[in-house]
């Protein structure tokens, strides 16, 4: 292991105002680093940093609690950690490999014989929590930060995780993080001033992810672009967590393959305001759902809101199997029969989603849907649950009386060239709508 000598050399470089740390071709064993203000970590062609397999080798570092920061835990953990660095960069064509599922199984052992007890183990998906299986990046009250070229592999938990950092370029990575459960790809929490481009992305869990757990800030100024995702979960979503909020979002050029929820998830559920999103030009073949908007309330009586979202030129085929069904890890079935899922737009009593335009779509669903599997006729349309409090993904409802898309609880929404097409027959209508005001059908 060179932990030791390695962070001596990221403090020795950063205290004497910054450069570049180069990494030759070979392989590098580490526990966590701590990357410093100044440092750009540069790995040439065949180095490899690889994360060791022992939980020893990581300490959970403690940061600086924002005003109305609800995050589970204050602590970072991680195989590069960054806490309030300025001018950092990760460069280069090497390959940093968290050995995660390693290290996750080992992380598991030591709970079952009591040495290392995790708190907050799941009983009933049999894993640790996510809050003792490390990142790979874990950064921290950060700014102008640059990531460029590398490849990213087998993180424990999440991949990339960014809190409340600003001014960040993240450009031509290639991100495999399918080594276990709540792999995701990218994260950024309450970030501003970001642009991800050029990105491949394959992960276990959501592909590319915005969060806020600070009521107090939002994710703002974001540019997602140019970007191919697998998951098995969504490829690009907002939320869950959604306390702060989520401003001038810009989507565009992104590719989606063989993804098993949806292309695009925007759920605001613990009082976010999402407002001033653009996505454009999203290509999605194979996915469980081309695109899910969500206004809930899980958080008590905060409030949130949807408000002027533009979507435009977005084309997508669901599949009547699984999409994932050729993964290792495969997303978690619902527990109820049902025919395949319209894409649901859906705010809740009292508080719609608000301005929503969807302009030149074409989704092709599979049909097959049979009375004999599930069966809610347009009369008992205002049967379908709210689900006000309920974790929001597109399934949550149950079965659904349209094919197409399912609009409830919206204050205008234009749809302008929305083609839903058909590969075999489905006895429900296209479209079902319930409390919707200035629907504006263009064609």
């Amino acid at each position: 292991m060179e932990t030791k000598a390695l962070q001596a050399l990221i403090d020795k470089v950063s205290a004497k105002g910054g450069g570049r740390i180069t990494f030759p071709k070979g392989e590098y064993h580490t526990g966590q680093l701590e990357l410093k203000s100044g440092v750009e970590l540069h790995l040439e062609e065949g180095a490899m940093i690889l994360g060791s397999t022992s939980p020893y080798d990581y300490n959970k570092v403690e940061t600086k609690q924002s005003a109305g920061d609800e995050r589970k835990d204050k602590s970072q953990l991680g195989l590069i950690i960054a806490n309030n660095a300025r001018n950092i960069a990760i460069t280069g064509c090497g390959t940093i490999d968290g050995q995660g599922l390693t290290l996750a199984l080992t992380i598991d052992s030591l709970h079952h014989i009591g040495e290392r007890i995790d708190p907050n183990y799941n009983k009933r998906r049999q894993r640790p929590s996510e809050l003792v299986r490390p990142t790979l990046f874990n950064f921290v009250d950060c700014k102008d930060v640059r990531i460029e070229g590398v490849s990213l592999r087998n993180s424990a938990g999440w991949g990339l995780s960014f809190h409340q950092c600003v001014d960040m370029h993240l450009n031509h990575l290639d991100i495999f993080n399918r080594a276990y459960w709540n792999n995701d790809g990218i994260d950024l929490t309450d970030c501003k001033q970001v642009l991800i481009e050029n990105c491949r992305v394959n992960s276990a869990d959501d592909g590319i992810c915005l969060k806020s757990y600070n009521p107090e800030r939002c994710n703002e100024d974001i540019n997602i672009r140019n970007c191919e995702i697998r998951s098995s979960a969504s490829a690009i979503k907002f939320g869950t967590a959604s306390y702060g909020g989520f401003r001038h979002i810009n989507i565009s050029g992104i590719r989606v393959f063989d993804t098993f929820r949806s292309a695009l998830a925007i759920e605001s559920v613990d009082g976010a305001i999402i407002e001033d999103v653009m996505a454009d030009d999203i290509i999605a073949m194979n996915t469980g759902n081309a695109l899910f908007i969500r206004l809930g309330q899980r958080s008590g009586n905060r409030k949130g809101a949807i408000r002027n979202v533009r979507i435009t030129n977005l084309t997508a085929q669901i599949p009547f199997e699984r999409p994932d069904i050729n993964y290792d890890l495969r997303g978690p079935e619902v527990d109820y029969f049902h025919n395949i899922h319209p894409a649901p737009i859906c705010g809740i009593p009292g508080n719609p989603i608000e301005n929503i335009c969807l302009e030149n779509i074409n989704i092709t669903y599979p049909g097959r849907a049979t009375k004999g599997m599930a069966y809610i006729p347009l009369w008992r349309k205002g049967d379908v649950p709210e689900q006000i409090d309920k974790y929001p993904e597109f399934t949550m409802f149950g079965e659904l009386p349209s094919w197409g898309l399912y609009l409830r609880h919206i204050r205008n929404i234009t749809l302008k060239n929305v083609q839903l097409s058909l590969a075999a027959d489905d006895f429900r209508p296209a479209i079902v709508e319930e409390d919707v005001e200035g629907k504006n059908i263009i064609f």
